[in-house]
């Protein structure tokens, strides 16, 4: 049987983003196909490629604007991403990729079609606000095996000897946030991150936050990204912890969490669409050199 044949792509510009130090490379897609998969680990490899948390495409859509596809550093295709978007955002809007009428417009997802608002400063995009649609609390849409009515709130689940009190919010994608009591810069992510991940409980991985809360409508985060490791900031993951925090009445229809990146700032009624506002900055632009991806 002879090997399948190599897809051959031109040199490819990028610019990588990042949105409170969650950073991303992002290429226009529109005319060009590769294996993305292979590319994504090749270009996110901090030692030997560009270095990032995760690829994003900018693609046609025959729904939105723009669609985002988003590549985990290791390969693997992500449904969403909140400071990915705002960094597709950014960069289709500077590049032109979409010319708003406005300062709104609608970004095709794998969790849905959802609607943007950006703030410009000499005409370049600083900050935008998402609706990162809203939460999934069924437990076969997150997914996660357990046998329950939603919502579900500090479910015991036994990790590494522990056991640990998780809420699991879908934001398009799995999550399981764990609010505890110490500050979350001791607290041991790095061992505990990747066995929630793959914890037989999900059969889908999932995304892992340990939160502190600080007050009402006040909190900090770290994250365990499924697929990425420990990452600055988490704009899904935030998201989570924002519905989270409402069901455990840690906080009303307002959150302002600190993240090692930096601030970001969360809104949901309790029914509709979760509300992220973040920052999001240019880090540098380069050329990718051209090949077979495969």
């Amino acid at each position: 049987m002879s090997a399948p044949l190599a897809i051959l792509y031109p040199p490819m510009n990028f610019a990588k983003l990042h949105g409170t130090g969650n950073d991303f490379i992002l290429l226009d897609a529109r005319s060009t196909d590769a294996d993305w998969r292979a590319l994504a680990q090749q270009m996110c490899e901090r030692h030997f490629g560009i270095g990032a948390d995760g690829l994003i495409l900018a693609a046609k859509s025959q729904t939105a604007d723009v669609r985002m596809r988003i590549f985990n550093a290791d390969g693997s295709e992500a449904e969403m991403s909140g400071n990915g978007m705002r960094c597709l955002v950014k960069f289709a809007v500077d590049d032109n990729i979409v010319t708003p009428t406005g300062d709104e417009f609608d970004v095709e997802t794998g969790a849905g079609v959802l609607r943007v608002k950006i703030t410009t400063e000499n005409g370049r995009v600083t900050s935008v606000r998402e609706s990162m649609g809203p939460p999934r609390l069924d437990p076969k849409e997150i997914p996660v095996a357990i046998d329950a009515p939603p919502p579900i709130t500090n479910f015991d689940i036994h990790v590494d000897g522990q056991t640990i009190p998780i809420t699991p919010v879908s934001m398009g994608n799995p999550h399981a946030i764990y609010f505890q009591n110490v500050p979350v810069a001791d607290y041991p992510l790095h061992h505990i991150g990747p066995l929630m991940e793959h914890h037989k409980l999900f059969p889908r991985r999932t995304n892992f936050e340990v939160v502190r809360i600080l007050g009402r409508g006040k909190a900090e985060m770290r994250v365990w990204e499924r697929g990425v490791g420990e990452t600055l900031s988490c704009g899904s993951g935030a998201s989570a912890v924002m519905v989270a925090s409402r069901l455990l009445d840690f906080a009303d229809g307002e959150l302002e969490l600190t993240v090692p990146g930096g601030l970001l700032n969360l809104e949901w009624d309790g029914e509709g669409d979760v509300i992220l506002t973040g920052p999001v900055e240019e880090v540098f632009r380069g050329t990718w050199p051209g090949g077979a991806s495969a």
